[in-house]
């Protein structure tokens, strides 16, 4: 039971989101006019459905970006394998067209509600969902209650918590016992993430590994990589990719540090947000450096120092490109990016300290020796420039971290198993009143 503190905090919550539920548009209409939004689905954002519920029993798959939605992807397969239905919803239009690659007709996609009672409660009374799953760190206190208050039950896979998130939390105590105890079940990627969960009221709470492991290796186009092999030959290769602002740069200066030492480098430089493509590019250009891009389907020449891999869903054709890369957000962001796969498609990785987002994943990898962690510019250009020089080494790395993928799998078996007092009704369900979507 919620204390009077908790109780008067979401209702406050409750209030103020009833408050700017008239003016949100402007918000969504700015977010458009950025490309973060579908205009033409903006409805969705208001619970509003744009397509037909399916007979029978449904599932609620909520995956917040692009990272959480590939992780969900096997777990989806599996549940629609038993017959049931999903609804999966996302937060963002890059997540929208991975979901469209990977799962296509096999699920219906909407962007998911606005966290406010209007929204949520328009969503859940048409799709009516028998079961809700969110995927990592989504804790959205009003669509918690409102499925709480519905008695549907809601499970967290792939569940992790930041020390920066828990230590918010855990200064609410009250608030987080409130909405954590709505959670029927917690899967946690890792012991350290199932304390945490534990500590702030979620119960029952499980660990069964990391679901990204579990995914396909991000697809290609074939005929594509064939034609920048081509192009690129016999030159040596390297990435810094997923970066964040400032990381841009530091590759380029790494590149400029070593193009004499390493004749014919190339460094393909992949942003996480390709909207800054134009900013990066005429940095690198203010460095000297001569520059092509992928959305102009420029060649890469003789002459060219940076490619900038600027495309949405293309990681699999920059990751076949190299076997050695920096992930980004690690020097100058905070938290990390994926390294699974990286490591997953035969890749040397080398990070940032900054991983708390992916700590377990890196602790893992570093110790098997797939992955080396740098402080500064100067010693990611040390470590490019040895590994690209001793390729035994660099082979070692990559041989690691294939092998410490395969340790590392078992997650989906593990998430399905907790899963089972839930999915098994619904597949029973399934078999009584089957439906298609078509």
């Amino acid at each position: 039971m919620s204390s009077p503190l908790a109780r008067f905090a979401l209702s406050t919550y409750r209030w103020v989101g009833v408050a700017l539920y008239p003016v949100i548009g402007t918000y969504l209409a700015l977010r458009a006019a950025k490309g973060k939004e579908d205009r033409s689905r903006r409805r969705e954002r208001y619970g509003y459905a744009s397509a037909a519920r399916p007979g029978g029993p449904l599932v609620w798959f909520h995956a917040a970006s692009v990272g959480e939605t590939i992780a969900v992807v096997p777990l989806i397969r599996e549940v629609r394998r038993r017959g049931i239905a999903v609804v999966l919803t996302t937060g963002t239009t890059t997540s929208a067209k991975v979901a469209k690659e990977r799962l296509g007709g096999e699920v219906i996609h909407q962007y998911v509600p606005l966290d406010l009672k209007p929204a949520i409660s328009r969503f859940l009374d048409y799709w009516h969902p028998d079961l809700a799953i969110i995927a990592e760190s989504e804790i959205w206190p009003m669509t918690i209650l409102e499925l709480g208050a519905r008695r549907i039950a809601q499970v967290l896979v792939n569940g992790r918590l930041s020390e920066r998130s828990f230590k918010r939390w855990k200064s609410r105590p009250a608030l987080a016992d409130a909405l954590f105890e709505n959670l029927a079940l917690v899967a946690a990627q890792s012991e350290a993430d199932a304390e945490r969960f534990r500590a702030l009221g979620a119960l029952p709470v499980i660990v069964t590994g990391n679901l990204k492991v579990e995914a396909d290796a991000p697809p290609y186009d074939g005929a594509t990589l064939r034609r920048y092999r081509t192009q690129i030959g016999e030159r040596r290769t390297w990435g810094a990719i997923s970066t964040f602002e400032g990381e841009e740069m530091v590759a380029g200066s790494v590149h400029r540090a070593l193009k004499d030492r390493i004749p014919g480098l190339l460094t393909i430089v992949v942003p996480r947000h390709p909207e800054r493509a134009d900013a990066i590019e005429e940095a690198l250009v203010a460095k000297g450096l001569k520059v092509v891009r992928r959305t102009r389907d420029d060649a890469v020449t003789a002459e060219t120092d940076i490619l900038i891999g600027d495309t949405i869903g293309e990681m699999g054709l920059y990751l076949r490109m190299t076997d050695l890369v920096f992930v980004g957000k690690s020097l100058t962001g905070e938290g990390g990016q994926n390294p699974l796969e990286p490591a997953m498609l035969g890749c040397a990785i080398l990070s940032g300290a900054n991983v708390q987002n992916f700590r377990d994943a890196y602790r893992q990898l570093a110790q098997s020796g797939a992955a080396k962690m740098v402080k500064d510019a100067e010693m990611l250009a040390k470590g490019v420039n040895y590994l690209l020089a001793n390729d035994a080494v660099r082979r070692k790395m990559i041989e690691a971290g294939q092998g410490t993928i395969h340790e590392m799998r078992g997650a989906l078996a593990a998430t399905v198993r907790g899963l089972e007092p839930y999915i098994n009704p619904l597949t029973v369900k399934a078999r009584l009143h089957p439906h298609r979507i078509s």
